[in-house]
């Protein structure tokens, strides 16, 4: 069975990964075009799966238009059975319905709930005591096809995304490798997504990030940890912007101002919610590096 691996981030390695280590011819592999980056915007940095890819001998495809004909030639040869979608970007049509066994994607949530550019993000955030991962056959609408296999995953009481991710990561390889299985053997049966069941995980943007501190002490916890650490929770602190990848919650506070700080200048530093207060722990002053709240009250004045 020939395959044709697609994804670009640190996400989709392990499921490239398992994939080779467990023997299955990989004739292709399509990721990302090489972007400028680095100090001064000179030095070109390559996808983690264009590296591992690179790393391991295995033909690599960086198409900057998936519908330009000379790239949909190139794929027709490969003459590929079957493709696999981890991390990449939406496919036209001609490239997700060419192989003959069709386009399987890794999604990061247990379909129809967080559909979407930002699962992980989104799960945090709303308070989610469990998540997943699932693999579906692709059609037009994203992230609507019918499933293959769903395996679950908890999120623990003080996970940020960021620990979310890791863990998703490796459950994820193991599901990919699963579903291949599957398909080789055919000996699956396809699921259809519940519509009465679909959530949404849109995209995350700058303004987004924005804390509100008016509402519960939970809430506000839970999307710090939610955009923790990229692309970081903010506030504003002395008119300058404040990323927030840390903290912890606290309810036996006298009630203030939602928004409100507290600080004794050496030790903590709170905002005030509806029901309590948040007490930083790791932060980032705009035009400052990360560090921690003992480093920061140490050389900052108010």
């Amino acid at each position: 069975m020939k395959i044709i691996f697609m994804g670009t981030p640190d996400f989709a390695v392990p499921s490239l990964d398992a994939l080779y280590q467990n023997g299955y011819n990989i004739v292709g592999v399509i990721t990302a075009t090489d972007k400028k980056g680095g100090r001064g915007g000179k030095r070109l940095i390559e996808s983690a799966v264009k590296k591992y890819a690179v790393e391991k001998g295995l033909k690599v495809l960086q198409p900057k238009n998936l519908k330009a004909p000379e790239f949909v030639e190139e794929l027709k040869s490969l003459e590929a059975d079957l493709q696999i979608v981890v991390a990449f970007r939406m496919l036209p049509v001609v490239v997700w319905d060419m192989p003959p066994l069709g386009t399987i994607n890794l999604h990061g949530s247990l379909l129809p709930a967080y559909r979407g550019a930002a699962p992980i993000h989104w799960a945090v955030i709303n308070g989610e005591k469990e998540t997943g991962v699932t693999t579906f056959f692709l059609k037009h609408e994203i992230d609507t096809g019918d499933m293959l296999m769903q395996e679950k995953l908890p999120i623990e009481a003080d996970d940020t995304t960021g620990e979310v991710h890791d863990k998703m990561m490796q459950l994820g390889a193991k599901v990919v490798l699963k579903s291949v299985k599957k398909i080789e053997s055919k000996d699956y049966k396809l699921q259809p997504q519940d519509n009465s069941k679909v959530s949404k995980a849109p995209k995350i943007h700058l303004e987004t990030c924005e804390i509100n501190f008016d509402q519960s002490t939970e809430k506000v916890y839970n999307f710090i940890r939610g955009m923790s650490p990229y692309p970081a929770a903010w506030t504003t602190l002395d008119d300058l912007n404040c990323k927030i990848y840390k903290a912890t919650k606290g309810f036996d506070a006298a009630l203030q101002e939602p928004g409100s700080m507290s600080t004794d200048g050496k030790k903590f530093l709170r905002f005030f919610t509806l029901d309590g207060f948040i007490e930083i722990q790791e932060l980032k002053l705009q035009g400052k590096r990360k560090m921690s709240i003992k480093d920061f009250l140490n050389g900052y004045k108010f």
